[in-house]
């Protein structure tokens, strides 16, 4: 079987993540540092997951400041 490209790794772990609780609206998501640390990646697909989770709802991003899982993200 195929490995599953990096990115959507990310998005769907972000994802299970938010639906199963243990992220809830407000929470910050970790540093583009730590998250190219835990998936063992350049910074590349881990920004391009986090704009995808942006445009889908999922997150808000704020320059200088992080990631945040949305007030009202997708159900």
């Amino acid at each position: 079987m195929p490995r599953q490209p990096v990115y959507e790794q990310v998005i769907a772990d972000v994802i299970a993540s938010i639906q199963s609780g243990t992220l809830q609206p407000g929470d910050k998501l970790p540093s583009i540092t730590e998250l190219c640390g835990q998936y063992r990646a350049s910074a590349t697909p881990i920004r391009f997951a986090l704009r995808i989770l942006d445009e889908r709802g999922w997150i808000e991003v704020h320059q200088g400041k992080g990631s945040f899982v949305a007030s009202e993200p997708p159900s």
